[in-house]
């Protein structure tokens, strides 16, 4: 029975009606439409949590509830039945509010044919066909075109079109394939149907992993034909073990020989997750394929593995099935998973996390690949102009601005512990990084990051009005610079930049929630500045704050201005993570030269020029100390006694 949209108590089930059970549940809007889908072990407790407390629920699954009017579900057996109801209402529906894995590009697969009569080697991409066999995905089609054109010189299949393949039969003359023997020609009858198919076979069996068999039988008939004298044929032979062998060797081996896997790995920030998989067959990696996710809610590593390996073995055959799945984290039901997965291989598979060895190296790699994905991605889509431009106003309409705001600056404070105190300044302009503005602040308060922000933002904007005072952009009624060059535009006139604080921002973001957001708008209301937006943006929720706001401003997750802020607050905390790092490490090398008497800061920078770190000049010997200018021979023994702990 439909409900109205937007009152989740409304629709709340009679209490006692939810059964215990194990079971699939749908929530539906006003129209009848499936817009999520879930399952869990027990209905009553799952289903009571999202009406228990409202207001502690994910703004976004906040948001599904009060899209829908109505919730239904359907008790199961088991977990495995309740895992695989899921995925085929997931298929059916496709609910707005449930993850969805999708491609970051069209990876093309080497596939044959098995369902035709005279079977056919080729690339393809897309959704995958029954009755065809598929090796891969690879990175690019012409890894396979290479692969496969060494192979053809042993397996001699089909590759051509059935337009081609008609046409030779009816004038009885095989393409050019056919007469350099890198096809059987069956087209024209050389080949029976059954030896085609047998060729066809022994192809994917060398694609499959079982490579070592076909090398032994060609190097066998290479011996018998050299003792016959058959040279012409052992050479013929020889070349062929020499195609298999290059083929092979485009294939990395990063496992035992018998290792049948494929590895998962995830890297993930608040709004998306990448996902990369490496399949390794016979111990060789033969492809790779990765996908990007919008996070719709917060899920935990293990909740992404499952969803994953759901969306990717759900329509899996046997043979696509590898005997072991190598993942990140383990899924929450994973007694489950591997017992639906060993189901669909109709034999075991073992779904586990590589604690060392090999698979755990392998895994590392992986992970790498998918948080390259992850950036490309990134990096893709801020590139494009109209997404910019859709975010920077879905920024100015949640923040009520008046205008897009094209300059944003973003602070961010970072500390080990309360030392070392430091602050970062990055500029986007236009949606884009402007790295040449980035600023860094050496903090001088030791009161947190509240005072810490304050601060940040009394010295640059106050640095900002000292610029504009400079360039005579004063207020209205006073007097402007005589010189009209520099009357306009912050640009210094005895370096002919840019000047460094010279150009204000229409928003400025902080790294934080309620009080950060605060602390900067009492700053600028401090220095009379009434023109610069501010907010702050909480990690946790990805949750907007303004200043003086009791609640968030909350900005739908998949939304290009949530996306856009989100990118200017990492760079920001990286650049003051990076400024940290470097303050720190200088202060380590430096207080290990603070306990050398009558050593001042000259001849301390001076020696960690020299020697490049404490470690090596605290292995120097004294005549090597002595090679710094400015140290002599009772100062390098002094150091080199310092520094090894012994008294002078």
């Amino acid at each position: 029975m439909a409900r109205s949209a937007g009152a989740p108590l409304s629709f709340r089930p009679r209490p006692g009606s939810i059964p215990e059970s194990p079971g699939v549940y749908r929530f539906r809007d006003a129209h009848g439409r499936v817009i999520y889908v879930g399952k869990a072990k027990s209905l009553r407790q799952r289903l009571n949590s999202y009406f228990a407390d409202f207001s502690a629920l994910h703004p976004r699954t906040q948001t599904m509830l009060t899209t829908a009017a109505d919730v239904d579900w359907t008790v199961v057996g088991t977990e495995v039945e309740a895992l695989q109801l899921e995925y085929s209402w997931i298929k059916e529906f496709d609910p707005r509010f449930n993850v969805k894995y999708r491609d970051d590009k069209s990876y093309p697969y080497l596939a044959v044919t098995m369902g035709d009569d005279f079977p056919r080697v080729q690339v393809m991409r897309g959704a995958k066909r029954k009755g065809t066999r598929y090796f891969g995905p690879y990175s690019h089609a012409w890894a396979i075109r290479e692969t496969v054109d060494l192979l053809l010189r042993v397996f001699p299949v089909r590759t051509c079109s059935a337009g081609v393949f008609k046409r030779a039969g009816q004038i009885g003359r095989p393409c050019l394939l056919g007469y350099i023997d890198k096809c059987s020609a069956p087209c024209v009858g050389r080949v029976t149907p059954e030896e085609h198919r047998e060729l066809a076979e022994d192809f994917c069996d060398f694609m499959a992993g079982n490579t070592s068999r076909f090398i032994r039988r060609l190097e066998k008939d290479m011996r018998e034909a050299a003792g016959q004298q058959e040279y012409e044929r052992a050479a013929r032979l020889r070349d062929d073990i020499q195609a298999l062998q290059r083929a092979l060797e485009k294939q990395a081996v990063v496992l035992g020989e018998g290792t049948d896997a494929d590895v998962i790995a995830l890297a993930e920030d608040p709004l998306e997750a990448a996902v990369q998989v490496f399949y390794v067959r016979g111990g060789r990696i033969r492809g790779q394929r990765g996908w990007v996710v919008d996070k719709v809610e917060e899920s935990t590593p293990g909740e992404l593995v499952e969803q994953f390996l759901l969306q990717m073995y759900g329509e899996a055959g046997p043979e696509a099935m590898p005997r072991e799945v190598l993942v990140p984290a383990l899924p929450p039901d994973a007694e489950a998973i591997t017992e639906l997965l060993t189901e669909q291989r109709r034999a075991r598979v073992d779904v586990r996390v590589p604690q060392r060895g090999d698979k755990k190296a392998l895994m590392e790699t992986v992970e790498r690949n998918a948080k390259e994905s992850l950036a490309q991605h990134k990096i893709r889509r801020a590139g494009d102009l109209t997404t910019r431009s859709k975010a920077l106003q879905e920024i100015a309409d949640a923040l009520d601005l008046d205008q897009a705001p094209l300059r944003i600056e973003c602070y961010d404070v970072s500390h080990l512990q309360g030392e070392n105190v430091v602050a970062s300044m990055v500029v986007f302009e236009d949606g884009l990084a402007r790295k040449s503005e980035y600023r860094r602040f050496a903090v001088r308060t030791k009161e947190g990051d509240v005072a810490a922000i304050h601060e940040v933002i009394m010295r640059r904007f106050r640095r900002y009005l000292e610029e504009r005072s400079a360039t005579g952009e004063l207020a209205a009624g006073e007097p402007v610079a005589d010189d009209p060059q520099e009357a306009h535009g912050p640009i210094d006139p005895e370096t002919g930049r840019p000047r460094k604080f010279a150009y204000p921002p229409n928003l400025v973001v902080v790294d934080g929630a309620g009080p950060q957001a605060a602390a900067a708008q009492r700053a600028l209301d401090e220095l009379g500045i009434d023109d610069v937006a501010v907010c702050g943006l909480a990690k946790r929720l990805e949750e907007v704050w303004l200043p003086g706001d009791d609640q968030p401003v909350i900005m739908p997750r998949s939304s290009e201005g949530l996306y856009l802020l989100q990118r200017v607050r990492d760079e920001a905390h990286r650049f003051a993570i990076a400024y940290h790092r470097s303050k720190r490490a200088k202060t380590v090398k430096e207080s290990a030269l603070d306990g050398v008497p009558g050593l001042g800061p000259a001849r301390r920078q001076a020696l960690l020029k020299h020697f490049g770190s404490v470690k090596k000049l605290r292995e120097a010997t004294v005549a090597e100390i002595c090679e710094v200018p400015g140290i002599g021979p009772s100062t390098a023994e002094v150091i080199a006694s310092t520094l090894k702990g012994e008294s002078p």
